[in-house]
């Protein structure tokens, strides 16, 4: 239950920047869904090799090569899925990268809060 409420949180931060970052388009709550899970396919598989590579470089820029990581992976799933989800430019990508991260953090705070607050 747990894994298909995370799935709808993904896809809804999806929708959320396709509405907020400029150059990032999707056709639907169905094309969110479906972006979702390609995005949180593709970071777990060729996203976390990239990562291991890149580990040095991401050491000398203190973490923010990890952004372009990211925005080449949401360039890959656009590439996968365009007619429904799309990504312009690269400038949308890297910008969609950070508030998708910062969205879903948000989201997932606030469905599953810690609770060291109580």
């Amino acid at each position: 239950m747990r894994l298909l409420l995370n799935w709808v949180l993904s896809a809804l931060a999806v929708w959320i920047v396709a509405k907020v970052v400029p150059g990032i388009f999707v056709s639907g709550p169905v094309a969110a869904l479906i972006a979702a899970l390609v995005i949180g396919f593709i970071n777990a598989t060729l996203g976390v090799l990239l990562k291991i590579l890149t580990f040095p470089l991401t050491l000398i820029t203190l973490g923010l090569f990890w952004f372009v990581i990211n925005a080449l992976m949401l360039e890959l799933a656009s590439a996968l899925l365009a007619p429904g989800f799309q990504v312009r430019t690269f400038t949308a990508a890297f910008l969609g990268a950070i508030v998708l991260s910062l969205v879903n953090m948000m989201l997932k705070w606030l469905i599953h809060p810690s609770r060291d607050r109580d």
